[in-house]
This record gives C-alpha cells, sequence and structure tokens, in this order.
C-alpha cells in the first residue's frame, strides 16, 4: 500500500504553482508568468455590435457555403449546416444581448 502524504491536508493534489515570490501571510497569491508580463488589454475600437453583426454575417455566408457546395452537407457532414444556423441563432441573440445595452466592452 502507498504510504499517505506528510500533510494530512494535502492529500497528493495540486498544491499550487511554483513561484520565486516569498508569500506573505494574509496576501493574495500571484502566479508568475512563464512568458513574463503582459502588456494591459484595450477594448476594441470597434463597438460590440459591429462585431456581433460581422461575426453573424460570416456564419450566414458559411451557412451559403454549405448549402450550394453537395460535398460539404453530405454523409458525415451533414451535421455542418445546423452548425452555421446555430451559429446565426447565438448570433441574433447576441445583437439582442447587447443592444439592450450589456456585453458592451467599451462601457465595461
Amino acid at each position: 500500500m502507498h504510504p499517505g502524504p506528510s500533510n494530512p491536508r494535502n492529500r497528493g493534489g495540486y498544491a499550487g504553482p511554483v513561484t520565486d515570490e516569498p508569500t506573505t501571510p494574509g496576501a493574495p497569491h500571484r502566479a508568475a508568468s512563464p512568458f513574463g508580463e503582459s502588456a494591459p488589454v484595450e477594448a476594441p475600437a470597434l463597438s460590440s455590435l459591429t462585431i456581433v453583426a460581422v461575426g453573424t454575417a460570416l456564419w450566414a455566408v458559411a451557412l451559403l457555403v454549405t448549402l450550394l457546395v453537395p460535398a460539404l452537407h453530405t454523409g458525415e457532414r451533414s451535421w455542418w449546416p445546423w452548425t452555421c444556423v446555430t451559429g446565426i441563432g447565438l448570433g441574433l441573440f447576441a445583437w439582442w444581448y447587447v443592444r439592450r445595452g450589456r456585453g458592451n466592452a467599451a462601457g465595461a
């Protein structure tokens, strides 16, 4: 039988990331990134509504292509048009959600 861990609270699970930073009791733990510090990310210059509209239009184009090319909607690829329909449906929901005033990255 395998002997248990020396600490009864740590039963061999994830102990957290290893960092070179000293830990201070009560301070939040911040993991070191293997890629270094990242640059701050800003909101896109386009409105969220524009991004949703472009994405929905691309799904509509993909649906047209899959319906016009028989090899893209027959046999094992019969689910491809339904994926496009789902993308259009989610895009329409996102359009409604963003128009309602939520989900706007610039206003966050």
